[in-house]
């Protein structure tokens, strides 16, 4: 009975198979990464070199009603000037949220006095929370544009 397929040695399989998919899967990173924008996002009032900057990338008020961000990137403050910060975030165009906080201690996780205020500083993307209860999506949220510079201001806010 003869193979209705021919064999391939490895070097055609290469050649005929995995050569194509390969430049497919590049080309088409490389076109996600052209539509994503540099968010430049400037964090200021922060109050203590230890730690990280923890950010939590929200894109809707359900994500952010249940703590399930989009993205989570860390920053060091090895480039803290007087109490700020400055880091890009890349994003494809869109309407986002930027929740920070100023992780003094590096766990990754808000720490809460006896009254459930935070002992650790926090702030949103373009909005100063001036209540103790969460703030809305809309009071924080941004619309990433293509090819239109994004600069974002985050104030920290520490009780």
């Amino acid at each position: 009975m003869t193979d209705v397929f021919p064999r391939l040695s490895a070097a055609q399989v290469t050649d005929k198979v995995l050569r194509p998919v390969t430049l497919i899967l590049i080309l088409l990173l490389t076109a996600s990464r052209l539509s994503a924008q540099t968010v430049e996002v400037t964090v200021t009032g922060i109050r203590s070199e230890k730690g990280q900057i923890a950010i939590g990338v929200f894109i809707d008020e359900e994500s952010f009603r249940q703590e399930e961000a989009f993205l989570e990137p860390r920053f060091s403050k090895e480039n803290l000037t007087d109490g700020i910060v400055t880091f890009n975030l890349t994003l494809e165009p869109g309407v986002y949220g930027l929740s920070v906080l100023d992780d003094e201690n590096s766990d990754g996780q808000m720490e809460y006095r006896m009254l459930g205020l935070p002992k650790e500083g926090f702030g949103f993307s373009g909005y100063y929370h001036t209540g103790i209860t969460r703030p809305k999506f809309d009071d924080f949220r941004f619309t990433v544009v293509q090819g239109q510079e994004m600069k974002i201001t985050v104030r920290m806010k520490y009780f």
